[in-house]
């Protein structure tokens, strides 16, 4: 991966963190690892964990950051996901997958998809 493009992610990252905050999440992780993938952010809002990820675009000239969620991130979220609950002994809490999406040019615009997509495996 480039500086440019680890920079735009980190700065979309940023971004997103602050609007989650601001619309009440509860930020619990940031680029949670294991060796199974990477989840975005790990917050909490309205009694469910929220297993976040962020796709950052400076134009649409290569698709939205929407579009940039595969069937293949998915999985892989999934997987990360299901191994962080395992490990953190929350099984039985609610869960779900969101999305943000944040479009820098030529004015920052911020999109939050709850329920963006089921567990996939």
């Amino acid at each position: 991966m480039t500086d440019q493009r680890r920079s735009l992610g980190k700065r979309g990252e940023d971004m997103a963190v602050s609007y989650l905050k601001k619309n009440g999440y509860k930020i619990i992780e940031q680029n949670y690892r294991s060796k199974l993938g990477e989840i975005d952010i790990i917050a909490r809002e309205d009694g469910a964990l929220a297993f976040i990820e962020v796709k950052t675009r400076y134009t649409n000239r290569f698709g939205s950051p929407k579009g940039a969620i595969t069937q293949k991130k998915k999985r892989k979220v999934s997987m990360v996901a299901l191994e962080y609950l395992k490990k953190t002994k929350q099984m039985g809490h609610k869960a779900r997958f969101d999305v943000v999406a944040v479009h820098i040019c030529p004015d920052p615009v911020i999109e939050l998809i709850k329920n963006a997509f089921n567990l996939a495996y």
